[in-house]
Parts: C-alpha cells; structure tokens; sequence
C-alpha cells in the first residue's frame, strides 16, 4: 500500500470516528490527490484550528478559489463548525478531512468530477 492510500485510510477513519459518517472514498481520494504534497508534510498537512490566518487560509484558498463559494460569514461559520466537531483541541486535524467535510456540506463534489 502507497503512503498516500495509508494516509487516504486514515483520512477515512477520522471521518467515520470524529463525524460519524460513512465516506465517500472516491471524493476523499480526489480530495487528497488535490492537496499534492503538501499532505506528506507535518506542518501543512494539518490545520490549526486557532490559528485565524490558518482558516482565512482555508476560507480563501479552499472555500472560494477552489469550490467557488462566495465569500460571506456562512463560510467562516461553516469552518468553525468542522473545526468544533473534529475537536478544537485535537492536533491532529488534518486538512484533507476538513475540506472533504467542507466539500460535501456545500454540495460541491461536483468540482471534483
């Protein structure tokens, strides 16, 4: 198994514990294969959940560039939410599950397809 596909099942395991949903393995595979490299890396392959310019970070790059959502407060409340339900003191948030989670609460698999 690659080191990604390990990556990728634990990706999955966090959603099925921490959101208690079922995922969707082809969207999270896309997901991931989305965030290239940067999922290898300690540091940005997690998201700080305190950090306010970690999420405009993901508001801007994620939630606007990337899926295309306008921006307004919704979005920040929405990355607030993922962050509450993942645990804000959990450091081990990592970025390709909460942008799966964003992802399907927008409706946006689309642009993975």
């Amino acid at each position: 198994m690659s080191k990604r596909d390990e990556l990728i099942e634990k990706y999955a395991e966090d959603i099925k514990q921490k959101f208690d949903e079922n995922p969707d393995m082809d969207l999270l595979r896309k997901v991931t294969v989305g965030l290239g490299p940067s999922i290898y890396n300690l540091d940005s392959s997690k998201v700080s959940g305190s950090d306010e310019k970690e999420l405009d970070t993901v508001k801007n790059n994620y939630l606007v560039n990337k899926l295309g959502l306008s921006d307004g407060p919704e979005l920040m409340e929405a990355i607030n939410a993922v962050i509450d339900t993942y645990g804000r003191s959990d450091k081990n948030k990592h970025r390709a599950v909460i942008y799966y989670i964003l992802c399907k609460k927008f409706g946006k698999e689309s642009v993975y397809n």
